[in-house]
């Protein structure tokens, strides 16, 4: 990861600012940046001077747009899908994790992985020009990890998920926010960014025991509802496929895939 690609500024208030900044790339996460963003979240855990955590993306055009597809010509082997969703998995329960408050602050694309990201965030808000989704049916033909799909179905529920899945459309930002996916819709970057930090300002001054509390226990009951569940067997039968390795390349060669279903 290059110094630039993760940018973190400290702000008034204990507010830490974390800029997703790979904008001609639609800021599509590097197995670095990844590693980067874990490695801030237990950073900042134990850090008593950051009240808040903000993430967003740099530029105009996104969030962020998934994971960088040129990382995936490399997967051959059913491992290789697993071991990446094991490093993903275990980036997004860092963030999530994190015992400070975090808001993610959408403008543009989020999709794939950065709808990951955006999704393990106490609070999302969103720009006008917010499109959140994972459009891998129509991209890719790979599948989400059983935490991801626990953690979407708990944000939209099982039957718009599917809905989503299924037709791999993206969603905008003030449907985004009559299914509760986002609080707020802001006009634009700077309303947002503006309102980011003054809605990190309020909750970094509330109680902080009170707000871990809450997050900690949501998260148990999440995952009470999937112990002893698995899904190895789906992301092997995916990242394995013929279908994936033409996802891939289709989308490297900015043409549509053509799908065999094997």
């Amino acid at each position: 990861m290059t110094e630039d690609e993760l940018i973190h500024e400290v702000k008034e208030g204990g507010i830490l600012l974390t800029t997703l900044n790979r904008p001609k790339a639609m800021n599509a996460f590097t197995f670095a940046m990844y590693e980067g963003l874990g490695a801030k979240a237990a950073e900042i855990a134990g850090d008593p001077a950051i009240k808040a955590w903000i993430i967003t993306g740099g530029g105009e055009k996104a969030f962020a747009a998934g994971t960088d597809i040129s990382q995936f010509t490399s997967f051959t082997t059913a491992q290789h899908a697993l071991d990446y969703e094991e490093r993903i998995g275990r980036v997004l329960s860092a963030i999530e994790d994190c015992p400070k408050p975090t808001i993610a602050a959408i403008n543009g694309a989020c999709t794939g992985g950065g709808a990951g990201v955006a999704g393990v965030c106490d609070i999302r808000i969103a720009s006008a020009t917010m499109r959140f989704g994972v459009p891998i049916a129509r991209t890719l033909g790979n599948t989400l990890s059983l935490g991801n799909y626990a953690r979407f179905s708990a944000l939209l529920g099982p039957a718009r998920l599917l809905e989503l899945i299924y037709t791999a459309r993206l969603v905008e930002a003030e449907e985004a926010k009559s299914l509760g996916l986002v609080t707020e819709v802001l006009p634009d970057q700077a309303a947002l960014l503006a309102r980011a930090e003054a809605l990190a300002r309020t909750i970094a001054g509330h109680a902080p025991l009170t707000l871990r509390a809450a997050k900690t226990t949501l998260k148990r009951l999440r995952e009470h509802a999937i112990r002893g569940a698995n899904a190895d067997d789906m992301v092997a039968l995916t990242f394995t496929s013929a279908d994936f390795k033409e996802g891939v390349a289709a989308f490297l060669e900015k043409r549509k895939p053509v799908w065999q279903g094997r």
